[in-house]
């Protein structure tokens, strides 16, 4: 990573990883017990000295984003929050090896920094074969989540990606003054119409009264596929429906990036967010479509955004994020993840 870009790059403190203690002579049983800490400086030489590192825990320390988009702050908080409830999940995944290797953490409410530290140690992770899940903090996240995958895919004969949302919003904001969380997806089909290249962008759960007519008109413009949040219930015959209408962002892409803001959810699942609606979907839903995703073999990198903890409630939005990364890390194949 540059050490000149103006945001800082933590290591994550043991503390953070804390649960219930076991028997000591049975092997790990909680997520605190199997976490591994690691710094981001020398993983390389971490990886190669011992078994292969499967899967990277990045924490994006930021919401600059939700501010200039004018919302709740506080997201700054969500990937603490989230390692808190993860620890004292148990654990069923003996055989990966996953790991934490810090924060990202926004100074002098630099955003855009913040979002260029994030892509450098994306790419790294990428060129380990290390599978990235990134958690947030804003939405904003996205920008530097993609370009950091892309600056390495572009070099490759592979070079097709396509980006999931699972959101109640397009985040497809024109850039005015300064990008915020609400322009992330419209700043990566700029960032790639500059090289003269396209992505496709799919966005599942989006809810009429949470975008404008403009939105929706850029979306049109944009050729951007969306499925409505009436779409999105849990119903085999509404899933078959929505999985057949992804066929195509499937097929057409060598890679796909799934990014989860967890404002797509209903408030009844995920009232700690900055934009609650009662309207989204629901956690068995989003299990079955992620579940769906990873058995394409072709996700390459996982984020969750939008966790905003002083206005959760009984830690339930924690508690879901936790559980979707315990989730993830579970349906991940490393055998198939094999980045060239």
């Amino acid at each position: 990573m540059k050490n000149t870009i103006n945001a800082e790059y933590k290591p994550i403190e043991k503390s953070y990883w804390e649960g219930r203690k076991s028997n000591p002579d049975i092997e790990n049983q909680y997520w605190h017990q199997q976490i591994e800490i690691l710094n981001a400086d020398n993983l390389h030489q971490q990886n190669i000295a011992q078994p292969n590192i499967d899967i990277a825990l990045l924490g994006y320390v930021c919401d600059e984003g939700v501010r200039r988009n004018s919302g709740r702050i506080g997201a700054k908080e969500g990937a603490k929050a989230i390692r808190e409830r993860l620890a004292k999940l148990p654990i069923h995944f003996e055989s990966k090896r996953v790991v934490d290797i810090g924060d990202i953490v926004c100074i002098d409410d630099d955003m855009e920094a913040c979002q260029e530290k994030l892509s450098y140690l994306i790419s790294d992770l990428i060129k380990q074969n290390i599978f990235p899940i990134v958690i947030g903090g804003g939405h904003d996240m996205s920008f530097g989540h993609f370009m950091g995958i892309w600056n390495i895919i572009k070099k490759t004969s592979k070079k097709k990606i396509g980006i999931i949302n699972f959101d109640a919003h397009f985040d497809l904001r024109p850039v005015e003054k300064k990008s915020n969380s609400g322009t992330p997806f419209s700043q990566i089909i700029s960032e790639l119409k500059k090289e003269d290249k396209t992505v496709d962008y799919f966005a599942i759960g989006i809810q009429q009264q949470s975008n404008t007519k403009e939105l929706f008109k850029i979306a049109e413009n944009k050729q951007i596929n969306y499925a409505i949040n009436y779409d999105c219930e849990s119903s085999k015959t509404e899933l078959e429906a929505l999985k057949k209408r992804l066929l195509p962002i499937i097929n057409n892409n060598d890679y796909l990036y799934i990014t989860l803001d967890l404002d797509g959810f209903s408030s009844t699942y995920a009232p700690g967010v900055s934009a609650p609606s009662p309207l989204g979907f629901t956690p068995y839903f989003v299990f079955k479509m992620l579940s769906f995703l990873f058995d394409t073999k072709k996700v390459i990198s996982f984020d969750i955004a939008e966790l905003n903890p002083s206005i959760d409630r009984d830690k339930l939005t924690a508690n879901l994020a936790a559980k979707i990364v315990d989730f993830v890390v579970m349906n991940f194949n490393q055998d198939i993840y094999s980045f060239e």
